[in-house]
């Protein structure tokens, strides 16, 4: 399988996930998304140098993995692009910020250092608690909780149809890369000189593609809105879950401004 349907199994496969069912999965989505917002929020708020508050705040991601029986070390292997690019992030705090904090034996523990672990940190808890609310939460989940919020109508549909026809452009994408594969056999890669070809025969078979995609809308009644998933009321349980959880991250966010 090359990299091109790794990405399409990927893709099916967090679908998957999304539409088990799970308690983590049966929860509102508009208390999903508000918590997940909230959560980014207060671990964005952390001082650089407040390491050991922002570690706290680590449940959050490690509850929802044992809660959604989410397989930890699949995940990390999904986010394996990501995660490494998060963790640039204060790289060169170490070199601007040099005065000493701790000494630990021989070892001198510098201002930059601890502030470039919490960048680090907050980075990976806030690609973590975006993966989780997918994998716990289908597309269609996330946009109905978007409405809710009143977020204009064009944008939730942007939204989901960007992210649902991925995995057609990426069909069309390997549909061709296929065809190419059994014309150069032995061959490595895609020659130089044929990718304007490629690229533009992949433009035009995505036209074409989104040409037959708005008229199925059309004839099905689409005016604009969707129907994003079924209405569901918000339970007392999907309320005490919200409010269990903003409490705690407050109460670690005030313990760790004193």
């Amino acid at each position: 399988m090359g990299k091109l349907g790794n990405a399409l199994y990927e893709i099916h496969h967090m679908d998957e996930m999304a539409a088990q069912n799970q308690w983590m999965n049966r929860l509102h989505p508009l208390v999903k998304l508000l918590l997940t917002i909230f959560y980014l929020t207060i671990t964005v708020s952390f001082p650089k140098y407040s390491l050991a508050g922002l570690l706290c705040m680590g449940i959050y991601p490690i509850a929802l993995f044992i809660l959604g029986e989410i397989p930890f070390w699949d995940s990390l292997r999904r986010l394996r692009i990501v995660l490494p690019f998060v963790c640039l992030v204060g790289l060169f705090n170490p070199f601007f910020e040099r005065q000493p904090i701790l000494t630990i034996g021989s070892i001198t523990i510098t201002a930059g250092m601890v502030s470039m672990a919490t960048l680090m940190i907050k980075g990976i808890y806030s690609v973590l608690a975006s993966y989780l609310l997918i994998a716990t939460t289908s597309i269609e989940k996330i946009c109905y909780a978007m409405r809710l919020l009143h977020i204009p109508s064009i944008l939730v549909t942007q939204f989901l149809l960007t992210y649902r026809y991925i995995s057609v452009l990426l069909t069309e994408a390997n549909r061709m890369m296929q065809a190419y594969a059994l014309r150069a056999p032995g061959q490595k890669g895609v020659h130089f000189k044929v990718w304007g070809s490629l690229a533009g025969q992949l433009l035009l078979r995505s036209i074409d593609r989104a040409a037959e995609v708005y008229e199925s809308m059309a004839l099905r009644g689409y005016q604009g809105e969707f129907t994003y998933a079924v209405k569901e009321p918000c339970r007392w349980k999907d309320i005490l879950y919200f409010l269990a959880w903003t409490a705690a991250f407050c109460v670690i966010r005030l313990a760790a401004a004193y």
